[in-house]
């Protein structure tokens, strides 16, 4: 049963740290099957997966409201599960069916879900940022009490976007969150050579933004942290940063071989597996035994098999939809 707090406010029970395993070991199921179909050609477009960084999406996403936005990235599957996008609908619209959340016209890099507060992901780097900054403005002006969400990798802080939006959430005193996913790497090339000041959460400073840095592969700290940073954004104390540091698995895209990564780095990475530093806790809390956890792992990947039939079987758009979607209606006064 979701403990996520109703749009109303009305629930705010926390989620126990196995509903926040579950998550992570949908996404994990989720995205590990969509890179192997990409890489089978099964699953047309460009695929960008998050596998090491779950923690993040599912900390993040357990401790929002229903009805809260969220703005994502490139790399934004994890975001969508974690905030309640249904497992068929994403899995049809990355097939490209008719009957996906987009009805197969957004794919990976463009899937949204208005109705569930999703804005959408982005192929344009940063471009969350005044998405989010825009929803916060306008749930703020219509009293709402809606966070609004922003993904954006540490390589998007060097974006003109990034410094206007920050700016703008901070002078308007906007009820934005901003979670920075640091996974070290900005496509291809290491963060940390990229500005004097590496940290980000130090950089929001300067717009006199409040900041925290958390570990990213403990959805433990990362759900702790973005509830108080909730709270208080509701509360009118104006926006608040997030840098999560974590490590993403694979590529920066399905297909990229990593040459730039040194394997050191990346097995030590691995070693710090979100799944597994949750599972050792739940383990030695004894709120879970490692026949839960293997159910847990199984339904999920069970889950994902089932939505991959589902959309193997589906029928593509039918071309005369192809305008449909991209002009409005429009009532013209007399």
């Amino acid at each position: 049963m979701s403990t996520k707090p109703k749009q109303d406010g009305s629930s705010n029970q926390s989620p126990p740290e196995i509903d926040l395993f579950a998550t992570m070991a949908l996404i994990r199921a989720f995205e590990t099957r969509v890179a192997e179909l990409y890489r089978d050609g099964e699953i047309p477009g460009f695929v960008h997966t998050s596998l090491g960084q779950e923690a993040v999406a599912a900390g993040v996403g357990g401790a929002l409201r229903e009805d809260d936005y969220v703005a994502t990235t490139h790399r934004g599957h994890g975001h969508c599960l974690a905030h309640g996008m249904e497992v068929d609908g994403m899995m049809a619209e990355l097939f490209a069916r008719g009957e996906g959340i987009c009805h197969g016209k957004g794919g990976s890099m463009h899937i949204a879900d208005p109705r569930r507060g999703v804005l959408g992901a982005n192929a344009i780097v940063g471009a969350s940022l005044p998405l989010a900054v825009g929803a916060a403005l306008s749930s703020k002006h219509l009293g709402q009490g809606r966070v609004a969400v922003a993904f954006f990798g540490e390589g998007a802080v060097n974006q003109g976007a990034f410094h206007e939006a920050v700016n703008l959430a901070a002078i308007w005193n906007l009820p934005a969150l901003l979670v920075c996913e640091n996974n070290v790497y900005a496509e291809f090339t290491d963060s940390r050579t990229m500005a004097r000041v590496p940290s980000v959460a130090e950089r929001a400073a300067g717009y006199g933004v409040e900041a925290e840095i958390v570990d990213g592969n403990d959805v433990a700290a990362v759900y702790t942290l973005t509830a108080e940073a909730a709270a208080r954004c509701r509360e009118g104390r104006g926006p608040f940063l997030i840098e999560a540091e974590t490590y993403r698995w694979h590529g920066h895209y399905e297909g990229d071989s990593q040459p730039y990564k040194p394997d050191a780095e990346a097995a030590s990475w691995r070693e710090r597996d979100p799944l597994e530093v949750s599972g050792a806790r739940l383990l030695a809390g004894g709120d879970a035994d490692g026949e839960t956890l293997e159910r847990i792992r199984d339904e999920a990947a069970a889950r994902v098999e089932a939505a991959i039939e589902r959309a193997r079987s589906l029928p593509a758009p039918d071309p005369s939809e192809a305008y449909a979607d991209v002009f409005g209606e429009a009532e013209v006064p007399a």
